[in-house]
């Protein structure tokens, strides 16, 4: 099994919604983020912020991101270790762009939405736990 790390990050709005994106080759809704670039040696909150500015339109200012937790899932014949950071009052515009098909904002307590395991079985929950 291949183990890949990531960042993600949960960006709520005032009305506690979550931001939820959903990539063009994946059947699921997953959190905004991506891949640390070797190449650079990115920080996780400098991954985040390059990740996730193709739908954001802006880069995420480092004083706002929280660490959420580390998570871990397997994900088909993956797993998948994600630095998980909460990004609260989240106020910018989001629009999709690069591999990001659909944006949609979420209730934390909505069942409707096919999620990745990560956030669905992980993530989720512990913001519901943080927030509820």
């Amino acid at each position: 099994m291949t183990a890949t790390h990531i960042v993600a990050g949960c960006l709520l709005d005032t009305a506690r919604r979550l931001l939820v994106v959903k990539l063009a080759h994946q059947p699921f809704f997953t959190l905004p983020g991506g891949a640390p670039s070797a190449q650079h040696a990115e920080t996780p909150l400098a991954t985040l912020s390059r990740c996730c500015k193709p739908c954001l339109g802006q880069v995420l200012e480092n004083e706002t991101c929280i660490m959420l937790g580390r998570f871990r899932s397997e994900e088909g014949e993956s797993r998948i270790d994600a630095d998980v950071f909460v990004i609260e009052d989240f106020d910018g515009d989001a629009t999709p762009g690069g591999e990001v098909e659909t944006l949609q904002w979420m209730t934390l307590d909505d069942n409707t939405l096919a999620l990745s395991p990560l956030l669905g079985d992980n993530v989720l929950p512990a913001l519901r736990k943080r927030f509820g």
